[in-house]
């Protein structure tokens, strides 16, 4: 249940780190709420996980979560730049996230 709590936590980070723009130095109201509100689950969730999870482990699963989602999620929806030299060092996050979660069994 705990690596189910990390991913659902990295999600919610991908979420606020991108919706962080919108709130303009969180002088928007709306989208400070809905920021805060995910960066409180984000933070919540990650303390489950530990309840189990080795700290470095998941804090680097964490952290690899939102970099691959905000990175995606900026090539994808906000138009940045996908050169291969950036997919690759992209691909070698996931493959240290990928390699975290094999060496904990």
């Amino acid at each position: 249940m705990s690596w189910i709590y990390l991913v659902i936590a990295g999600v919610f980070e991908v979420a606020w780190a991108v919706g962080l723009k919108s709130t303009e130095g969180f002088t928007k109201l709306v989208p400070s709420l809905l920021v805060g509100g995910a960066m409180i689950a984000s933070m919540g969730l990650l303390g489950l996980a530990v309840r189990q999870l080795p700290i470095g482990t998941a804090y680097a699963v964490w952290t690899g979560i939102g970099t691959l989602g905000a990175a995606i999620f900026g090539m994808l929806v906000l138009g940045e730049p996908a050169g291969a030299l950036r997919l690759g060092c992209i691909g070698l996050i996931a493959a240290g996230i990928v390699g975290l979660k094999l060496l904990h069994t």
